[in-house]
């Protein structure tokens, strides 16, 4: 098993290597990894003691970062080492203030996963939800290395619980200890008689409810919202436009704002955005001294950084992401202010939008019709804005633990 999978990684790497000539995103990841031990090696030296830290992508970032930044805080003098998978997290937080040096994960052979333990030595390595290398988790249980897996979720189809599974298998007992979202994925690993196991839930309900502690003022949006009701959307791809554009350009009357917060901000595609609306509309790179926000009846968000905060100023929310098939964006970070949400019909893999649709905070919706009819009756219904609006806030104040339970065993 392990000849065949360290075959797929090389295999992997050369179609990936193929492909980045044509694909800017693989592109960035494939240099960005010729140069992960030069940058290790010239923050990191051996007498230095440090934490690693590890995330698939920019989802997985948010997810650990709770638990990094008390980690952290706890040992201040430590070095920590962030390192990624993918370029859509190494890109967006390269220059994270939690970490001493940001790099890419190397191709997970045996010959970089020594290499790199042997510049980075860590006291502690922290891998978030997905992260299961195993040519790297075997070198960490050669060296008896303490890491652990946070707000992991197991599934039985995985190979970890197949027969033909059982080097991937192994790889999981490089982990000290493994902390779960739910107790099915416990149950899973006590299957394979994987026994240093905890549900600690997820600690992305942590990190939203954070977003409560800091100032959530964006001057711009609480011009333009102006004291009426207000609409955001969040990581909104072109198959969630679908639902939502008619509604906007059909109720131009409405005394209701809409915020419009793009998943892909690349100028050509908010030009073909901003083109379909009919209604008075302005982006965030259009802004200048002198603008009336207020006249406004949407405003894209074309830039990063103010979704979170966007949501603070929302009455009522739409995620983006279910509507075709990318994948779910965070419907925690609007749940945390305590407002209803609407998604798209494809939510199956996310256990949190099945939980808050059977809570009643959530509404799925398969066509522009039912968004119409669902939206129109927020707006009209105050009742129900609030009754919705205080599920999806219990919801996150009832999961809020994960990082206390994380940070007990590390400090045990």
């Amino acid at each position: 098993m392990k000849g065949l999978y360290s075959i797929g990684i090389y295999l992997a790497d050369f179609i990936i290597k193929i492909a980045s000539l044509f694909n800017s995103k693989l592109k960035q990841g494939v240099v960005g990894r010729k140069n992960t031990f030069l940058k290790l090696e010239n923050v990191i030296t051996s007498q230095d003691k440090t934490f690693w830290f590890h995330c698939a992508s920019l989802g997985e970032y948010e997810q650990g970062l709770p638990v990094f930044e008390a980690l952290k805080a706890k040992h201040p003098n430590y070095k920590v080492v962030l390192s990624f998978f993918s370029p859509s997290g190494y890109e967006v937080r390269k220059n994270s203030k939690i970490a001493d040096v940001v790099v890419y994960l190397p191709l997970d052979t045996t010959a970089n996963a020594k290499q790199f333990l042997d510049f980075v030595n860590p006291d502690y390595i922290l891998f978030v939800k997905y992260e299961i290398w195993p040519n790297f988790l075997h070198e960490i249980k050669k060296r008896d290395l303490n890491a652990i897996l946070i707000s992991a979720v197991f599934r039985k189809d995985q190979a970890f619980f197949k027969w033909y599974g059982s080097y991937l298998k192994s790889a999981l007992f490089g982990f000290n200890h493994i902390f779960t979202q739910d107790e099915n994925s416990k149950l899973l690993l006590k299957s394979i008689d994987y026994n240093s196991v905890s549900v600690s839930g997820d600690t992305r309900f942590d990190r939203v409810s954070n977003q409560l502690k800091i100032d959530n003022t964006v001057s711009f949006i609480e011009e333009f919202k102006d004291d009426k009701l207000c609409m955001v959307f969040g990581s909104s791809w072109p198959d969630d436009d679908k639902l939502y554009m008619d509604f906007i350009n059909s109720n131009e009357n409405l005394d209701v704002k809409f915020v419009i917060a793009p998943h892909n901000i690349k100028v050509s595609y908010v030009a073909s955005l901003k083109s379909q609306l009919n209604v008075k509309t302005i982006c965030y790179s259009e802004l200048t001294e002198n603008q009336n926000l207020a006249d406004y009846k949407v405003f894209i968000l074309d830039t990063i950084g103010y979704l979170s905060k966007a949501y603070s100023y929302a009455d009522m929310a739409y995620v983006g992401g279910g509507a075709g098939t990318t994948g779910l964006h965070n419907i925690l970070e609007p749940a945390v202010f305590g407002i209803p949400i609407l998604i798209g019909k494809n939510y199956e893999k996310f256990p949190e939008a099945k939980t808050l649709i059977d809570l009643g905070g959530v509404t799925s919706l398969a066509s522009s019709s039912a968004f119409n009819a669902s939206l129109n009756a927020l707006i009209t219904d105050a009742k129900l804005r609030k009754r919705q609006g205080e599920i999806t806030k219990s919801y996150i104040e009832s999961n809020i633990g994960a990082v206390v339970k994380i940070m007990g065993y590390l400090e045990s």
